[in-house]
């Protein structure tokens, strides 16, 4: 727990443009993890930083949070053509795993809008908050549990046959909705032909599927991926939402192989897939030592108010 001095000076790091970039993520995470209005206050005034990853991930914790107080931002923030596409994309899923009817008539809006990852995202968004307002009289229980307690774009699949839901992820003829829940069900599933199945469709067309796909096998972190990720790392030709997603997964797998990858685009000129190498060192640093936590940043804070004091 932590009180309101503890969470604004925890908002105050974030917000520090002169502290470095794995500094300013912990203490993200720690408002994410802490929640109330209070920490939403302090990650929607991030919007303004000049960091498209940064504020990628302020989105994002903003959708886990699933707090209807994020709505105002995270609608604004869609609706800005000038922000980057992979923010915008970011804030549309976030309104989608917030849930709320309320943000149906936005995401429907959006949904042709002329960026396709942000329509794309905002179709998966509306879909979401329609199978939630349905889900208890069509499926019930019957969903596999989701081990990594994340809000997802989509409920996996009904279906548990892995050579099944391979088909289904990679038809690209299928909508892109029902293959997220494939996606969502192989991870669920784990194990090495999961993992593989999910590489593959880190070759096929929809950018925001790969990045989907990325993101789904750092949280896997089974080393069955890195080959994979890091050739959809090393393409410049590779959308950079997707390059950055690469880099992310690839620090939470951890592996050596992972550092060496990811220390070579920790000076790759574009700027999202340069600061992502370095948050993701961050987290491997954290994988592989003996931190408590990665969101450490309330435990230093109140280390600090006591030192001072």
């Amino acid at each position: 727990m932590a009180d309101k001095s503890t969470i604004e000076g925890i908002g105050q790091q974030l917000l520090d443009s002169s502290r470095p970039l794995s500094e300013r993520f912990r203490a993200l995470f720690t408002l994410k993890n802490l929640g109330g209005t209070t920490a939403i206050d302090f990650i929607s005034q991030g919007f303004d930083d000049p960091s498209a990853l940064l504020k990628h991930e302020l989105a994002y914790c903003l959708g886990q949070m699933q707090d209807t107080h994020a709505i105002p931002i995270l609608t604004k923030v869609l609706k800005d053509k000038n922000q980057e596409a992979m923010v915008r994309h970011e804030a549309g899923e976030a309104l989608g795993a917030i849930g709320s009817m309320d943000s149906l008539e936005v995401l429907k809006e959006y949904e042709n809008d002329p960026v396709i990852e942000v329509s794309e995202t905002c179709q998966l968004a509306v879909r979401r908050i329609e199978w939630l307002d349905n889900k208890h009289t069509l499926e019930g229980d019957k969903l596999s549990s989701n081990p990594y307690n994340s809000v997802d774009p989509a409920p996996p699949a009904l279906d548990l046959d892995i050579p099944k839901l391979k088909n289904q992820l990679l038809d690209e003829s299928k909508p892109l909705f029902e293959r997220y829940r494939s996606m969502f069900s192989l991870r669920n599933a784990g194990g090495r032909e999961a993992v593989l199945a999910l590489a593959e469709g880190l070759n096929c067309e929809s950018a925001l599927f790969r990045h989907e796909v990325a993101y789904v096998l750092g949280q896997m972190q089974h080393e069955a991926a890195i080959e994979q990720l890091a050739k959809n790392l090393a393409d410049k030709d590779e959308n950079p939402m997707v390059r950055h997603e690469c880099a992310e997964a690839l620090g939470s797998i951890a592996k050596d192989d992972c550092i060496n990858i990811l220390e070579k685009y920790a000076l790759d000129q574009e700027r999202v897939v340069k600061e992502s190498c370095v948050v993701a060192l961050d987290m491997s640093e954290y994988e592989r030592g003996d931190q408590f936590q990665y969101a450490d940043s309330l435990s230093k804070t109140k280390q600090s108010i006591k030192t001072q004091s």
